[in-house]
């Protein structure tokens, strides 16, 4: 019976031994990242607009067709220059973004005007007028609105701001959940000819954004976004058992009973 015991503890010995497979994996040249994209290390907006009609922003600081000197400027002498800057994100997002809970979305803005923005004050306002708003969207849902209160007409104002994010909002679904940055204003210029010939009263109406690195948002991106199982929407799956810790037990569960049936037929002969 000594033989069986041997062979058993073989046996046993054989199914511990570790077994790995040779390398299958197939050396792939990764396809560089856009640096319009959000990625590790790059998780601010920044808006642009080309001094027309179009407005856009992406996750590149720069932009060759943004207007020149990073700023863009509406004037008018007499009437309302109802502003309204949807900047969509463009490229729209490629990937899943996954936002700390509890972090903050962060704005900071650049803003000049003149005229009056005020209703029902001494200017020239008359319920057709609306100081700043600044809203931050997840696709098609507006998370966030800042209303800013009127400053001192010809100065820049550095708008700053922040939202703390909800579980709600935590994960945004690329393509989806496209941000947006949406700004809007509406001043009013009362300039006109004066009774006297020759001469003008009144104020003009202007405003003024600063783009790119002096107009953005930062978004509190967490560090799982990155990883291929987020992106393949398994994030919530369970982490897998230890590996062979199953096979272990078994193995040790037979050879215990192999040497207790092999000692008993020892003692049995």
């Amino acid at each position: 019976m000594r033989g069986k015991t041997i062979v058993a503890i073989l046996l046993v010995a054989m199914l511990l031994t570790p077994v790995q497979a040779g390398d299958v994996s197939v050396s792939q040249s990764e396809p560089e990242d856009d640096p319009k994209q959000p990625c590790e290390g790059n998780t601010t907006l920044y808006v642009f607009h080309d001094g027309m009609n179009n407005a856009w922003s992406h996750f590149n600081s720069t932009d060759e067709e943004s207007a020149e000197e990073n700023e863009t400027r509406e004037d008018k002498d007499n009437g309302v220059i109802d502003i309204k800057y949807r900047f969509i994100m463009k490229p729209t997002l490629d990937k899943r973004l996954n936002m700390t809970v509890g972090g903050e979305i962060r704005g900071n803005f650049n803003i000049y005007y003149e005229g009056d923005n005020e209703n029902g004050g001494d200017g020239s306002c008359n319920n057709d007028c609306d100081w700043l708003n600044i809203s931050i969207f997840k696709g098609a849902a507006e998370i966030h609105r800042h209303t800013e209160t009127p400053w001192v007409a010809g100065n820049w104002k550095n708008i700053i701001f922040s939202y703390t994010i909800p579980e709600e909002y935590a994960v945004w679904d690329s393509v989806n959940d496209n941000p947006i940055v949406e700004v809007t204003m509406k001043v009013k210029g009362d300039r006109q000819n004066s009774v006297v010939p020759g001469f003008v009263e009144g104020t003009p109406a202007a405003f003024g954004m600063k783009l790119a690195s002096d107009g953005f948002v930062e978004f509190p991106i967490d560090d799982s976004s990155w990883s291929d199982n987020f992106q393949a929407g398994l994030e919530e799956t369970p982490p897998e058992e230890s590996p062979g810790f199953t096979l272990v037990v078994a193995s040790a569960a037979i050879a215990m009973a192999v040497f207790i049936n092999a000692k008993k037929s020892e003692e049995d002969e």
